[in-house]
């Protein structure tokens, strides 16, 4: 596959994410030609990275010119005392703002790492290379930073455009299948927000994209990244359209939190579950219609997506789900801000359930 550019245009920031293979090794080079120069850099590896990827990226720099931050990546971690840690390197290094901090890394390497460089001097250079499915189709594009507290997920963060993302999709050979799995989340979601003829792609060839076949692999990354550019560049700030991003998330983000961000439910395996509460809670409204529900579904059930919430909750979990769900960042009011789905590519923005329609929905899936 050649390279493949995509052009992210914002109010705050133009850049480029650059799609392909073997771009590992030319990194230096894409920053040059991107009009991406520095004396000092600061390289933030997630590392869970393999060591032989790692060590081919380090030897395309010069050694005097960068400092290594290894980052344990998981939820638990990504929160302000890392960013601090990082901020210290930037501080005790002197980093001048027209120097850079590139995060190598999944969607908690480049949430940490983007929101460290936006603060720094109110902002330094941002580079990010995404080394995970689900970061390549999602967190690297758009500028959403951030880090987790005791009350949430993302409660702290900003809006912050990097000046580049390098893409290489070699990187998914070094993923377990869990893994791909997880970032296909994001590419089902997008399709189910925005076009009918990618969510029938996907129905017809998942299997080939969870098996990294090409041109399947590479065609459900682009089309994604495509969908999201639009979003992005029509809401840089999530204002209103960009809202529809997170459907299914008002529910996932419970799930991961409640659980305490356990393994046993990893980001996008929340989302897929999300996903499948919002289209179940949509069907109970009268906004989604039986038959693109089951259509929805019976992609669900025929690639084995993750979709019953007791196989990780029981009815001792309801206060703390109903708890999560009220203080998400979406909410405007004392009632909860769902995205909901009338139809594959139309969804409902700002639904707003009070607390009892919420709890007696999740009983009911409770018990199914």
């Amino acid at each position: 596959m050649k390279k493949f550019k995509l052009t992210i245009n914002t109010k705050s920031q133009k850049y480029p994410i650059i799609i392909g293979r073997g771009l590992l090794n030319n990194i230096p080079k894409l920053l040059k030609k991107n009009s991406i120069n520095f004396s000092k850099c600061l390289i933030v590896i997630d590392n869970k990275l393999n060591k032989k990827i790692l060590f081919k990226i380090l030897n395309k720099f010069n050694k005097k010119s960068i400092f290594i931050y290894l980052f344990n990546a998981n939820e638990k971690n990504k929160n302000q005392k890392n960013v601090n840690k990082m901020l210290n390197v930037l501080l005790k290094n002197n980093f001048q703002r027209n120097d850079c901090l590139i995060s190598i890394g999944g969607g908690i390497t480049g949430d940490v790492s983007g929101f460290a460089s936006s603060i720094y001097k109110r902002g330094i250079n941002f580079i990010n290379v995404p080394s995970t499915l689900l970061a390549q189709v999602d967190s690297s594009i758009g500028g959403k930073t951030g880090v987790n507290t005791l009350y949430g997920k993302n409660l702290v963060g900003s809006f912050y455009q990097p000046k580049l993302v390098i893409s290489d999709i070699d990187f998914l050979k070094t993923l377990p299948k869990r893994e791909i799995i997880c970032g296909y989340a994001e590419i089902l979601k997008h399709s189910l927000i925005f076009e009918e003829k990618f969510f029938s792609f996907l129905n017809q060839n998942a299997q080939k994209i969870f098996d990294l076949k090409s041109p399947f692999i590479e065609k459900s990354i682009i089309e994604s990244c495509k969908i999201k550019k639009k979003i992005v560049e029509l809401d840089e700030k999530e204002k209103n359209l960009r809202k529809m991003l997170n459907f299914g998330h008002t529910f996932a983000h419970a799930y991961e939190s409640t659980l305490n961000y356990s393994k046993r439910l990893n980001h996008g395996e929340a989302v897929l579950l999300g996903m499948y509460s919002a289209i179940n809670f949509s069907l109970r409204n009268r906004l989604l219609s039986k038959i693109t529900y089951l259509n929805i579904k019976n992609h669900f059930i025929k690639y084995k997506l993750p979709n019953k919430i007791r196989t990780y909750f029981s009815k001792k979990d309801l206060k703390k789900l109903i708890f999560f769900m009220k203080i998400d960042k979406k909410n405007t009011s004392n009632f909860i801000n769902l995205i909901l789905i009338k139809k594959i590519g139309k969804i409902k923005l700002n639904s707003n359930y009070n607390e009892k329609t919420v709890n007696n929905f999740l009983k009911e899936e409770l018990n199914n």
